[in-house]
């Protein structure tokens, strides 16, 4: 118990005298914050691409494309197979519906409004009439549906706010073709919102594919109707194809992405960490300078060298966790909600996002500051207490 008294006492010295070397504290809370703020907003693209990527799909709907193809852009269904697909059981029907859409993946040029001079892979698709009906996040929230046989199309909120021309009353031309844009559409954030839609025989025509598609989107009884879905499809020789439920297709594919950005997030933030650490070893050796006199004094009085260890790393802890509060925080103001694409480079189309500074990466940038002040105060501790009581004393 006198061990813990002693030790909390001076913690608590030790933190009131902070105020008194403010100047050079700034310093070690300066350079943890940036490295914060750098670590969070880096890895917050990596967050936000996911994020877009796993709220688009659901455990409900199954994609089906051709075998070996690893995206839709790579897949190629002929009419006869979507119809033999359509009968598969475990698809839910409504009455004679069923609600399955065979859908065309083109990608198209253009321009972002960041820089209109550098055209962008936008992807379009065309769906059926069920299209929309399969997906129930999807709702338009200005303007109207498109009809279906004509040159009109929805646009996801994402891809309206990112690309030119992409307004309600705004026309592109793609293709041979002119498009009317009447609406616009929202799908809980996921990357569906960073697509234009329309007709899928309309968009046959325009391309020449006539009754050819790229996938088949199905919703299906349930969740677990998958595997009667799936088992059916791969039993019958009439088709050759792969199903995927369509939740697990997204995931894969924001795994390229995701990694990538993850790996320079942690490599920009370990090199800038080294500077971070050397930072809060200089401050925590001023530190000591300072209170060599102090220090002395207390190991004279009977203090153990535990206690003067454990009270300079709970100050560099404490300038480090200082810092780390005021980087996540800089870095969820700044960063959190800011909108912007990036190139999927599994489909090279254009994915819009936003970026996603979380709970779970605000806790990871305070833990990562805590490191470099623990890291940066471990040896000025060990010198504080490693110092010679008698030459100390003579300071007096």
């Amino acid at each position: 118990m006198t061990w813990l008294k002693q030790t909390i006492a001076v913690m608590l010295l030790n933190l009131q005298t902070i105020p008194s070397r403010l100047g050079s504290s700034a310093v070690a809370i300066i350079g943890i914050a940036g490295v914060v703020v750098v670590f969070v907003s880096v890895l917050s693209i990596s967050a936000g691409f996911s994020g877009a990527m796993a709220d688009a799909g659901s455990p409900g709907r199954a994609l089906v494309m051709r075998t070996g193809a690893d995206t839709e852009l790579t897949s190629a269904i002929e009419g006869p197979e979507v119809r033999i697909i359509k009968e598969a059981p475990g698809i839910q029907r409504d009455g004679s519906t069923t609600m399955a859409s065979g859908e065309l993946y083109v990608i198209i040029d253009l321009p972002k409004k960041s820089s209109p001079e550098s055209p962008a892979n936008v992807p379009m698709r065309g769906i059926e009439p069920e299209g929309m009906r399969t997906r129930e996040e999807v709702s338009i929230v200005e303007g109207r549906m498109f009809r279906f046989s004509t040159n009109e199309v929805i646009v996801g909120r994402a891809a309206s706010r990112q690309f030119v021309n992409l307004n309600v009353g705004d026309t592109f031309v793609s293709g041979q073709n002119r498009w009317s844009v009447v609406g616009i559409f929202e799908a809980d954030g996921g990357v569906a919102e960073t697509e234009i839609w329309c007709d899928v025989r309309t968009l046959q025509s325009v391309y020449r594919r006539i009754n050819s598609f790229n996938s088949v989107l199905v919703k299906l009884d349930s969740p677990d109707s998958f595997g009667v879905f799936s088992d059916w499809l791969m039993r019958n020789p009439q088709v050759h194809v792969n199903v995927r439920r369509e939740n697990e297709y997204y995931r894969s594919q924001s795994e390229a992405m995701t990694r990538l950005i993850d790996t320079l997030g942690f490599g920009v933030a370990g090199l800038m960490g080294v500077g971070a650490v050397f930072g809060a070893v200089l401050t925590m050796y001023t530190a000591v300078a300072s209170r060599t006199r102090e220090i002395a004094t207390l190991r004279a009085l009977g203090f153990n060298t535990t206690s003067v260890v454990l009270s300079v790393l709970t100050e560099s802890l404490v300038l480090g966790g200082i810092g780390g509060v005021i980087g996540a925080a800089g870095a969820y103001v700044a960063f959190n909600g800011y909108q912007t694409s990036t190139m999927n480079f599994q489909t090279f189309s254009q994915v819009a996002f936003a970026f996603r500074v979380t709970p779970r990466l605000v806790a990871t940038g305070l833990i990562y500051a805590l490191s470099i002040g623990l890291i940066g105060g471990l040896l000025p501790a060990i010198r504080a207490a490693r110092l010679p009581i008698s030459s100390a004393l003579r300071e007096l």
